[in-house]
């Protein structure tokens, strides 16, 4: 079936055999020994046969077939299971999957749901690594989630490069509407990107403190890396959120600049042309006696008045860098 994308059994860390999902029941459990399943949104009946031959907490299993659950970690006596978010990028719009895992003693089952990198690879390069594998159970759920982990980052990488390019636009007339709209759709996808790699932090630390009979000590130092990793990633995703707020801070105080000095002009040219306009409004009122109306020289002389004080007020305004 489709919805099954590997299932193998493992001993002393290598592959011993290629097996159905409807033929679980032959292979008899013992230490060394465990069964990887890998499944794509399966159906229903798929997961009620692991749950019958595994012993699936219902609870749990309620989770992997609806999905849309939080990062989250559940024991359930001495199997686990374990929620984790997927990111990719798909044609420049970041998208979010699931994957659902299932540890306990004898088994590892994946249930993957919505975008998400296959973990082909994952079991390739476990099993070109039998004496890491012969750790069993909690070194392929290490494996996995190291994997999952990993995958943000270049994601972080991508957009580090779409804030660069906003920071180096920040001060040229090419920063409009459209890039304040590219600024929140960033903060939005960090914002989930934080929501998805944030709880990973405090999952690795209780794989590493609680005494779960899978998890061996040995592999505590491999969680600790998965920890590292996704803290590594979370302050990436911190970083590019407080620049973005620094960009658009910045860019608010650009626009209040620029109003100030559109003001600053306007303010200027109406101070000059306010007194051309006071002259012209006094001499048009109708009165016969006003000072130096029948004079020959009076109005060459109100003119070159108006000229002077309209040319002492722009140089005083251009001096004051008004103009």
């Amino acid at each position: 079936m489709s919805m099954v994308v590997g299932c193998a059994a493992y001993e002393d860390g290598r592959r011993i055999a290629e097996l159905d999902i409807d033929k679980l029941d032959g292979l008899q459990a013992r230490k060394g020994r465990f069964v990887w399943i890998g499944l794509h949104e399966p159906s229903h009946d798929i997961l009620h046969k692991l749950q019958q031959r595994f012993g699936l907490h219902e609870l749990a299993v309620e989770d992997a077939l609806r999905a849309h659950q939080r990062p989250k970690l559940d024991l359930y006596g001495d199997a686990l299971f374990l929620v984790l978010q997927t990111a990719q990028l798909v044609e420049d719009k970041l998208e979010f999957g699931e994957t659902h895992l299932f540890a306990g003693i004898g088994y590892v089952i994946t249930v993957r749901h919505g975008p998400s990198a296959s973990y082909k690879d994952v079991r390739a390069r476990c099993e070109s690594s039998p004496r890491m594998l012969k750790k069993g159970e909690d070194f392929v759920l290490y494996s996995l989630m190291d994997f999952i982990v990993d995958n943000y980052m270049p994601i972080v990488d991508a957009i580090e490069l779409k804030v660069d390019d906003l920071e180096e636009r920040l001060f040229t007339a090419t920063f409009r509407r459209r890039s304040i709209k590219q600024i929140y759709g960033l903060k939005r996808d960090l914002l989930a990107l934080h929501r998805a790699i944030a709880p990973v932090v405090e999952i690795s630390n209780r794989l590493m403190r609680f005494d779960v009979s899978i998890i061996d000590k040995d592999t505590h130092a491999y969680f600790r890396d998965v920890q590292d990793h996704a803290i590594r990633v979370n302050d990436g995703i911190e970083y590019l959120r407080e620049l973005l707020n620094s960009a658009l801070e910045a860019n608010l105080l650009l626009a209040s600049y620029d109003q100030s000095e559109i003001t600053k002009k306007l303010a200027s040219w109406a101070a000059i042309l306010a007194v051309p306009t006071a002259v012209a409004g006094i001499y048009g009122m109708n009165f016969d006696f006003m000072p130096e109306l029948r004079s020959p020289f009076g109005y060459p002389a109100v003119v070159f008045a108006i000229v002077v004080t309209c040319a002492f007020l722009f140089w005083r305004f251009k001096k004051n860098d008004w103009l």
